[in-house]
């Protein structure tokens, strides 16, 4: 198998790993919460979203940025708020290795160091949505009865405030504070889509 048929395929097995991944501040919260591949699909689709409501940005540049921003995570783990004070990842040797070899080995010198840099629309764009899928997630956890997201409501007033770049984040977030993460699916139930279901 020529090598970079090996080194491709030893990538998507990579990726699949991502799966195990367990988010790091799933320690705090001591309950079962998204992996690192699942946040990182919800990321690519608030990413879309709020590009399009900012009417800015190159879709497809965004949708590899927001795969990818965490995929070094397979080879450094995931750290929480509390573990990252402690620990310093090398996340850009792990993308190197992680990308090298690979067919797509230029998504870690052009697309990767364009999201770490955070200076281009797309890369705020992404980081945007990779802030407010925590915030989706808390909603869901609360929704699960649980008590830790009210205590970091302050936290994330900050992070509001203080660390999104979009105008559409801050108002996504302002929507997810009032959301129901229930409701897509009570109102989409057979019960009120088909009358005569039932009967």
């Amino acid at each position: 198998m020529p090598e970079t048929v090996k080194r491709d395929i030893e990538f998507l097995y990579e990726v699949g790993s991502l799966r195990n991944v367990e988010r790091g501040w799933r320690q705090h919260f001591a309950v079962t919460m998204t992996n690192n591949l699942e946040h990182s699909m919800r990321v690519a689709f608030l990413a879309l979203i709020i590009a399009r409501k900012e009417g800015v940005g190159n879709e497809e540049k965004i949708l590899k940025m927001a795969l990818i921003h965490d995929l070094a995570e397979t080879r450094t783990s995931d750290h929480s708020y509390v573990q990252k004070v402690y620990v310093e990842a090398d996340e850009k040797k792990a993308a190197h290795d992680l990308f090298t070899g690979t067919i797509l080995e230029n998504l870690k010198t052009d697309i990767l160091h364009e999201y770490e840099a955070r200076e281009s629309i797309e890369a705020k764009i992404v980081k945007d949505a990779d802030n407010l899928d925590i915030d989706l997630e808390l909603k869901e956890l609360e929704e699960r009865g649980h008590l830790l997201p009210a205590k970091k409501m302050a936290f994330r007033k900050k992070i509001r405030e203080e660390k999104l770049y979009t105008n559409t984040a801050r108002k996504m977030w302002d929507e997810i504070v009032e959301s129901d993460p229930a409701s897509w699916h009570l109102t989409a139930n057979k019960w009120l889509k088909i009358p005569d279901a039932g009967k």
